[in-house]
């Protein structure tokens, strides 16, 4: 009886630690595309520290989860109490980084506010002038998802204009609407837009569009954290009863 319970959970231990190479894998794979994405998140990640950092720990996370899944579906199935031991200790190390990281996801989330990033763009965002980084970008999401500043076309009163604009219009180039939403689409009409005219404008911020368009997505991935802890919580217990379990 007690070698069929030890042959059930070792194969249970095997299973758990194949998900967790998943959930790894999945990390590692998010990871690297926000860091290599060639779109314009790279720079948006770049420009603010807190989401610089979360992509590389979620890199190193991803890396580790890949690497200790690996390890755990050996130790499994080998019965190697050494490896089981070292497997047992990471993957506790690792559910308490994560647990902290969630913590202070949670306390530094006035970071992502509307109130940020609008306080961001007003201090920042030099128009048309495409040789600065945190421009360039914000004129390429708001030409990607036609969209204008973070609240709408009000957020540019503040923002000076360039020495030779030759078009004094409160509203950026990159707010005008186009038959193509891509930086090689022809605008719709742009002299009526840069002088004023509402229906040749992007009038949706950024911020409720972006939400919305990411929103499903969201949800998504925190059930797939959930999911990831309750994993490795479940990985751990069978890993320490396998280990006692090993003659």
């Amino acid at each position: 009886m007690e070698g069929d319970c030890l042959s059930c959970m070792k194969y249970l231990m095997f299973l758990f630690n194949f998900f967790i190479f998943l959930g790894g894998a999945c990390l590692l794979g998010v990871g690297i595309w926000v860091i290599v994405d060639p779109t314009g998140f790279r720079e948006i990640v770049a420009a603010n520290p807190l989401l610089f950092t979360g992509a590389y720990i979620m890199l190193a996370m991803g890396a580790m989860l890949f690497l200790l899944g690996f390890l755990g579906c050996c130790g499994a199935i080998r019965e190697n109490k050494c490896l089981l031991l070292f497997f047992f200790m990471f993957i506790l190390l690792i559910f308490l980084a994560e647990l902290s990281a969630a913590i202070l996801a949670f306390i530094f989330r006035e970071n992502l506010t509307r109130e940020f990033f609008t306080k961001e763009l007003k201090k920042h965002y030099l128009r048309n002038n495409d040789t600065d980084v945190f421009s360039s970008t914000w004129n390429s999401v708001m030409i990607t998802f036609a969209c204008c500043g973070v609240n709408g076309p009000e957020d540019f009163e503040a923002v000076p204009h360039l020495p030779y604009s030759s078009l004094e219009s409160v509203t950026p180039e990159a707010c005008c609407q186009r038959e193509l939403q891509s930086r090689e689409g022809m605008f719709v009409n742009r002299e009526a837009c840069l002088t004023g005219v509402e229906r040749f404008q992007n009038r949706q911020g950024c911020y409720t569009v972006i939400l919305n368009s990411f929103e499903t997505y969201v949800y998504l991935a925190g059930a797939l954290a959930i999911g990831v802890l309750a994993i490795e919580l479940f990985a751990m217990i069978f890993a320490m009863c396998l280990f006692r379990g090993i003659q």
